[in-house]
């Protein structure tokens, strides 16, 4: 694959050069591509120029499967899929075949999208309304959105393709480390036929992301607790943190548990906000640490664009910092998977990058801070849990996985508004279906339902 790569800015569809670019390296540190960076500048400028063009009806359903088909199967920025999947896995250190799967992922996202829209839809809006009639109608509630985009899965970039299917225009401000899904992306919907004035993509810093939520109407940000306190005055956020997801194991410790608890916890690397961060359980914490210890450090660590690699990568420095960070939040816990691993928690792959082995901690009690902390590799915290408080230690939780024979405990834990999702009878965390909400329904932010009367002809 050519690594002469440039990945231009896009101001309403339009791509252009720009006088300052940042090289993009791979996780081992080699030079893979040329990023073009949009100043302060010019995002408050697109987002002006983008004001002044009236905005016509959403995109119909056919450019959205179109959009779907190509980004999984064409030749896009001179890059084929398989391409693609190689310098996202090398760049973000996302194991490649996560990057496989986010193409799947993608199609199926964007050929759903009208589905999913119309299931969003409060069933008293129409769409149309007679003379002499007074309706709701569901409209949005601006029509510029930024997003502030991360690098840790690529799959986090189908949240955005349905504020397209409301209708609004788009400005990415792509993670660091991958311009490469939402700038693929956005090609598929352009060769689909998508209004280009719909779609802008402005890599840069920082400063580039503040100009960016000040200007546009709405601001979808992702990132952990630092990155959503930055931009908390912001009255059009919409927050996109850390999941802080859960297993509450109920019952014996199974095989059919351990299952359940693994997926959820390794999943795609551990690099989503649905992964597993911490497994409550009745049982013994130590015996269920044990146990996931051994199969989770069975994960193999290799070089990230490598089919075998199941671990995230990057750079040494980078994951030896992490592991200390680790280190310096287990007062009151231990680490069951550390007498596995010879050399350590890092494994060094030889080329200046290194994989994060997971780390299971088993806590002394249910309110160690350790099952509020999320690190972006297979990371959890086992801590005890009791039928006396079975509702505080599960808190403020994005997906929780019941595992067990109590629906009325589930039942429970989902009317409690801090638990985003529940998952019941032996799903993982992950597990969604097409139309279900991920942290609730992202209309729910960026659409309302309001009124509206046409007098009836005389």
């Amino acid at each position: 694959m050519d690594t002469a790569i440039r990945v231009p800015v896009i101001r309403a569809g339009v791509a252009a050069r720009s006088a300052e670019t940042a090289l993009l390296r791979g996780v081992d540190g080699t030079p893979l591509a040329e990023v073009d960076q949009a100043p302060p500048l010019a995002a408050t400028l697109t987002v002006a120029e983008l004001r002044r063009r009236p905005l016509g009806e959403a995109p119909p359903a056919e450019t959205f499967r179109r959009m779907g088909e190509l980004f999984g199967t064409a030749t896009l920025n001179g890059l084929t899929p398989a391409d693609y999947c190689e310098l996202q896995a090398r760049s973000a250190g996302v194991p490649i075949s996560v990057a496989r799967r986010s193409v799947t992922d993608m199609a199926e996202t964007c050929a759903n999208a009208p589905l999913r829209v119309a299931a969003e839809r409060p069933a008293g809006a129409v769409s149309h309304v007679e003379p002499g009639e007074i309706k709701a109608v569901w409209m949005r509630r601006g029509e510029t959105l930024s997003v502030i985009a991360p690098s840790n899965n690529p799959g986090t970039h189908t949240q955005w393709v349905h504020a397209l299917a409301y209708g609004y225009r788009l400005l990415v401000r792509p993670g660091t480390r991958d311009p490469f899904t939402p700038s693929r992306l956005i090609a598929a919907a352009l060769e689909a036929g998508m209004e280009p004035s719909r779609l802008s993509l402005l890599p840069g810093g920082h400063a580039t992301a503040d100009a960016l939520v000040k200007a546009a109407d709405l601001s979808l940000v992702f990132g952990g607790d630092a990155a959503i306190a930055r931009y908390a005055g912001n009255p059009g956020l919409v927050p996109r943190g850390p999941g802080r997801s859960k297993v509450l194991h109920t019952g014996e410790i199974t095989e059919e548990a351990l299952d359940v608890i693994c997926d959820s916890v390794a999943y795609d690397a551990g690099l989503r906000c649905t992964n597993t961060s911490a497994v409550f359980t009745e049982a013994d914490p130590r015996e269920l640490g044990q146990a996931l210890a051994r199969r989770l450090g069975a994960l193999v660590a290799a070089a990230p664009q490598t089919a075998q690699a199941q671990l995230p990568v990057m750079p040494i420095e980078q994951a030896r910092a992490m592991r200390a960070h680790l280190a310096s939040r287990l007062a009151g816990a231990v680490e069951a998977t550390a007498p596995l691993y010879q050399d350590g928690g890092v494994a060094d792959l030889g080329d200046g990058s290194a994989a994060l082995r997971p780390a299971v901690l088993v806590c002394d009690r249910p309110g160690h801070p350790g099952g509020g902390i999320e690190l972006p590799f297979p990371c959890v915290w086992v801590l005890p849990w009791s039928w006396r408080d079975p509702v505080t230690p599960l808190r403020n939780t994005l997906a929780l996985s019941v595992l067990g024979d109590d629906e009325e405990l589930a039942l429970t834990l989902l009317r409690e508004p801090s638990i985003r999702k529940v998952v019941f009878g032996g799903l993982p965390t992950h597990a969604a279906g097409p139309t279900s909400p991920h942290d609730g329904y992202l209309s729910g932010d960026l659409m309302e339902v309001r009124a509206y009367g046409v007098a009836g002809r005389p």
